[in-house]
């Protein structure tokens, strides 16, 4: 006799997504208003004058790294959860974390490395958008936009001690790392990946939604190569450990690359769009970036057709047993 629960059908797609974006509506309440009852008793309130008049220093810093943590678990990590807890279904199943390989891990980290140079060459691109004369307004909008964000980011990344530069690792790439990739690949990716069969559709609409939420508009094509490079990591590999892998590197390279500038009496508003790579340095990262892609795509199709053959190995030798009646 068969014991065994009948699993449920999930819900639909769409009603995924909406779940997912009233659960984050409902976490950034929730935690916005933790993180005050929590840095309020602490820092002041002088805190709440700092953030609104753009004066983001001292202990009005500090106070932001706080609510900028609970930021990224109110509106990423517990949404993600709680979908799960809806599904009713594992944890590690629904969002395929499966025993991460270290040749993987090793790829990825060439993978990031190699496409540096050209990401480099996407983002200077980017910064000097410039709109049509028509749409001054709108780019005079985005440009105080982006100063306004740009501020922000300086007053996180700001430190000159190891026990700040742990801190910005903690608040800028490691929970940003899990929080983002749980919920953009995790959870959005696989929703819109069961309403339509085409992945690259999937994995670019994702990567738009990705850069888009972020509402930094002359980061916006970086970011969302960013966002594909990562979807198309978790679709290859199926597996999550290395997404989260990928986006923790990047951030964490410009925690550290702003820590070491500090240490070396620069200001971070010194960054400027100059290149610092030769035209053939581009194309050269380009064409790696590329290539170890491919090698990406093609082990992790590799590893797919074995962990799927022994599955069905599993399942036909359990088959057996239960009709013969073994244990």
């Amino acid at each position: 006799m068969n014991f065994l629960r009948p699993v449920k059908p999930e819900l639909h797609p769409l009603l995924q997504l909406l779940l997912l974006l009233g659960y984050a509506m409902a976490g950034a309440v929730v935690f916005t208003l933790l993180s005050f009852i929590f840095v309020l008793p602490i820092y002041g309130m002088g805190v709440i004058d700092g953030l609104m008049t753009g004066n983001i220093t001292g202990k009005t810093a500090d106070a932001l790294k706080i609510m900028q943590a609970a930021s990224s678990i109110g509106v990423f990590i517990v949404p993600a959860l709680l979908l799960v807890r809806t599904e009713g279904r594992k944890f590690s199943d629904f969002y395929h974390f499966r025993r991460p390989e270290p040749s993987f891990f090793l790829l990825v980290l060439a993978i990031m490395v190699a496409s540096l140079p050209v990401m480099e060459c996407v983002a200077l691109w980017n910064q000097k958008m410039v709109l049509p004369e028509g749409l001054k307004w709108l780019e005079d909008w985005m440009r105080r936009k982006e100063d306004e964000a740009m501020e922000i980011t300086i007053a996180l990344i700001s430190t000159k001690s190891i026990g700040g530069l742990l801190v910005n690792m903690l608040v800028i790439a490691i929970l940003p790392g899990i929080g983002e990739e749980l919920m953009f690949r995790g959870a959005v990716q696989r929703a819109f990946g069961r309403a339509f069969r085409n992945p690259h559709f999937v994995i670019w609409i994702t990567a738009f939604i990705f850069s888009a939420i972020h509402m930094q508009f002359y980061g916006f094509l970086p970011r969302l190569l960013l966002g594909a490079a990562f979807g198309y990591i978790y679709f290859w590999t199926g597996n999550l450990w290395y997404a989260m892998f990928a986006h923790f590197l990047n951030n964490a390279y410009s925690v550290t690359a702003a820590y070491i500038m500090q240490q070396q009496g620069h200001s971070l508003r010194e960054i400027d769009s100059t290149a610092y790579f030769a035209w053939y340095g581009y194309v050269i990262s380009l064409i790696l970036t590329i290539a170890l892609f491919r090698i990406l795509r093609n082990r992790g199709t590799k590893r797919e057709t074995e962990l799927d053959q022994s599955l069905h190995n599993d399942e036909h030798l359990r088959g057996r047993d239960f009709e013969t009646g073994s244990d």
